[in-house]
This record gives C-alpha cells, structure tokens and sequence, in this order.
C-alpha cells in the first residue's frame, strides 16, 4: 500500500496533492499545511487525510515537502527526530527552487533517499511535466511507486541533477509564456472582430492541439509547420510576420533569461 503524505498545501503542493488522490487511494493521502484550515479544505474536498507534520514523518512511505526554500531548514529540524526513530522505509521528496539534493540533505542531517523533483503547475489539470532527480539508494520499485502516485499529474521524467534548473526554466517557466502567446493570438483575433470569449477558447484549442500533433506525430514542428504553410498562403503570411518580430529569438531568450535568473538567485 502506498501512503503519500503532503507537508505544505500550497499552490503547487494542493496541486500535487489533487493528483496522488486521483492515482491511489485517497485514504492512504495526508496533508498538512500552517495554515490547518488550508489542509483540511482541500482533504474534504479530495478524500483524503489532513493531519499534521509529526504523523506525517512518522507513518508516510513518500513524504512530499512542498514548503518554501527559506523555511525548508526549519521543517526539516521539526520531522528530523521522527525521521530517526523510525525503523521503516520512507522516501523524502524535495521540490524547493535552488535546493540542490546535496544542500537538502545536509539541512536534514543525516542520509535518506531523496527525490527532487520539479513540477509545473499544468500538473493541475493533468498535463503537467515533473522532472526528478534522485539519490542512488532510491530503488526502481520506488521510482516506480512515485510515478503511480503522479500518474494523473502528466508525464514524469528523470534528468540529471546538473540539467534540471535548464530544464524547469523551460517547463516550470514555460507556461508563463504559452499563457501570454494564447493571449497575444486572441488579442489579434478579437482586432479581426471576433468576440473575446470566442477568440481565448479558439487560441487555448489551437495552442493545446498543436502540442498533442507534436507528443503523438512524433514529428519535429518544423515539418508540422511546414504542412499547414500552402505557398502564397494566409499561415506563411502570418509566419512572416512572426519572424520579423524575432518571435524564436525572443522565445529562445525567454527560457535563457529565466535560466540565468535561476542561477543568480541560487547564489
């Protein structure tokens, strides 16, 4: 049986949280949060279990610390003494920005398994990315477990610790900018005349569309791209348009930009 538990309800916590329920049984999910109301609401709402840190890091398998960088410290010296009496498997999971695994583990104090991972806040709906890391004593059956408990989050995958501040400028920022992209669309489709309401479900349709061709086609979008550009068409026109606009560069920049922020912050 696994038994999942969730400290800090946030909004990317609560957002965890909603997706074990979905993948396991709710009954076996706990959370806590500081703010007691905030766990309980959300357990009521999702079946399951809200309780506090101490029985968290006593009886819970996959220990979730969906807490802020700044007061992980301090969470961690609260559950490190249950932590030790414990003669049982856990598995601690750590998703604090700029933490590495090396600097988590030396704020608990001791040696555990432990998985980072970085999550995006599509996870919400089911199509989000969590990128993990982990230390070499988390078994594969454990990794396997952890994807049961994420299977309705979206996909799930394993990246070198050393690339996954890269990677979550691109999927943890990337969202941000897909929002403002299926904004600008529609914004360019309501100065056609189209109703607004109409004009953001068209652009989030077409946008959401288009990244299923490219999951399950398989092909790069280049050639997508190029499949729906008839010569002297209306699609190659607004392409021109794009590229005079520096449209790849500025997406490009867009993810440097964050990356390079990621590492300053982290110093």
């Amino acid at each position: 049986m696994i038994t999942a538990g969730f400290i800090g309800c946030g909004n990317m916590g609560g957002a965890l949280l909603g997706a074990a329920a979905k993948s396991v049984d709710a009954k076996t999910v706990y959370a806590s949060d500081f703010i007691k109301e905030k766990a309980e609401s959300l357990c009521k709402e999702l079946g399951a279990n809200a309780t506090d840190n101490e029985y968290i890091a006593k009886n819970c398998k996959y220990i979730f610390l969906g807490v802020k960088p700044q007061v992980m410290a301090s969470t961690l010296l609260e559950i490190a003494p249950f932590l030790k009496e414990r003669s049982d498997r856990y598995i601690l999971l750590t998703m604090a920005a700029g933490v590495s695994i090396e600097g988590f583990v030396s704020m608990l104090g001791f040696s555990a398994p432990v998985i980072r991972i970085m999550p995006n806040t599509p996870v919400a709906v089911g199509n989000g990315v969590i990128l993990y890391s982990c230390t070499e004593d988390v078994t594969k059956d454990e990794i396997a477990e952890f994807k049961e408990i994420f299977k309705f989050a979206g996909i799930t995958d394993r990246i070198d610790e050393k690339l996954i501040d890269a990677a979550s400028a691109l999927s943890g920022c990337g969202p941000a900018f897909a929002y403002l992209f299926i904004e600008a669309l529609s914004d360019g489709a309501v100065l056609c005349g189209l109703p607004r309401d109409k004009a953001l479900l068209y652009a989030a349709q077409t946008v959401k569309g288009a990244a299923e061709m490219v999951i399950k086609s398989g092909k790069h979008p280049a050639e997508l791209k190029d499949n729906v550009c008839s010569p002297g068409g209306t699609t190659i026109e607004g392409v021109r348009a794009l590229e005079e606009g520096s449209f790849r560069a500025d997406s490009m920049g867009a993810v440097v930009k964050a990356y390079e922020k990621t590492l300053k912050l982290k110093k």
